[in-house]
């Protein structure tokens, strides 16, 4: 048995690190080889990958339900990686790293889709937010159905990135969000260790549903 993970991938090498960092973390603590694959722009390629005859969990690190979790990994893989709890935890941990104070204005910044399902999930993954922030949350999407940064972002507001990795959302989210009058602009999710629970939960409910099929 190997893990596989699937990121949307990025033409920025540290953003694809991410995939790979969390990866390895997460089929360590699993006892399992680990691969980190990707739907574009990096390999190797998830369709690359999953040929191999050795049996594989395969675990999105996408964040809501989009056309590649519904389309390109729905045979193959579970659901999108959020939004969960864990997630949220993260993020209020980059927060506060970068000086916010929990509670205060707060606007998460997602890529977004053209999917509705993806608004449900980032209406949930706000709801979660401000739970573990303990204050209001705002959304702002970068693509796809939403309102942008422009419109949301409120001077003096903190922004959270609601983003895996660095790469060209990444730094669109930034540069708006400033523009905006965004006082601070936490760091994407990244590697973080919940991240990495939250990749070998989902790991450990499929191997767990496959044993009592």
């Amino acid at each position: 048995m190997r893990l596989v993970t699937v990121a949307h991938g990025t033409r920025l090498p540290a953003g694809n690190e991410v995939a790979r960092s969390i990866t390895a973390a997460a089929a360590a603590r699993l006892g399992v080889p680990g691969v980190a694959a990707f739907v574009e722009l990096a390999s190797p390629l998830l369709s690359a990958v999953l040929p191999s005859a050795e049996p594989s969990v395969v675990v999105p690190l996408l964040l809501s339900t989009g056309h590649h979790v519904r389309e390109d990994l729905a045979a193959v893989a579970g659901r999108a990686l959020g939004p969960d709890p864990l997630l949220a935890a993260a993020q209020v941990s980059r927060l506060v790293s970068a000086a916010a104070r929990p509670g205060s204005p707060l606007v998460m910044v997602a890529a977004g889709s053209r999917d509705p399902l993806a608004t449900r999930d980032l209406e949930h993954a706000r709801d979660l937010l401000a739970a573990a922030w303990g204050g209001p949350v705002r959304i702002a999407t970068l693509g796809g159905l939403g309102s942008r940064p422009s419109e949301v972002v409120r001077p003096g507001d903190a922004v959270s990135p609601y983003l895996l990795a660095e790469g060209f959302f990444a730094t669109r989210c930034r540069s708006e969000s400033l523009a905006a009058g965004a006082s601070v602009v936490a760091d994407v999710i990244g590697p973080h260790p919940h991240v990495v629970d939250l990749v070998v939960a989902r790991a450990r409910e499929q191997l767990a549903a496959r044993r009592s099929a």
